[in-house]
């Protein structure tokens, strides 16, 4: 059994970092908070490295902690009372013409965004969105489909459709 060094992780997190960044922040649409969770993810992956079996997942044992952390983000905020107005989303996208497909994609269900965020952000296939969220390989590509019919849908409304050049 090959073991991942120190060396290796490091580059691989330094080649990786910005996907994992966009998943992270797809799950949880805040820049701190999805910064917390890359961190604590490349910590954890470091820390557990030598507990994974094969190196060619890598990518996908790392993903699948990151993922773990939103949540665990996601469950500790939903016990969170604020008393003021959330801040403003982290600007995900810097062009300006993104911003309402970066809405449409937060409007999604959940269910739909997670496949989305995965799929288009992480830019994994639908066999490795499927290992990740623990779903058959068909119903990603379902739930893929639906949810960029909703987002074509929700794009095209918005100030008289983009496909117009508005």
């Amino acid at each position: 059994m090959k073991r991942i060094s120190k060396k290796s992780y490091i580059s691989f997190i330094t080649e990786y970092k910005t996907t994992m960044y966009r998943i992270a922040f797809g799950y949880l649409s805040e820049e701190a908070k999805a910064l917390d969770a890359v961190d604590e993810a490349v910590y954890l992956g470091y820390l557990h490295r030598k507990e994974l079996r094969d190196p060619n997942f890598l990518k996908t044992w790392l993903t699948r902690i990151l993922i773990n952390e939103c949540y665990r983000i996601l469950r500790r905020n939903k016990r969170e009372v604020t008393m003021e107005e959330p801040p403003e989303k982290a600007d995900f996208f810097t062009a300006e013409a993104a911003l309402p497909l970066k809405q449409a994609v937060q409007d999604l269900p959940e269910d739909l965004r997670k496949v989305i965020v995965l799929r288009y952000f992480g830019g994994y296939t639908i066999a490795d969105t499927a290992k990740l969220l623990e779903l058959p390989e068909g119903t990603v590509s379902t739930r893929s489909r639906k949810a960029l019919g909703i987002l074509r849908v929700a794009l095209d409304e918005e100030e008289g459709g983009l496909a117009n050049g508005k």
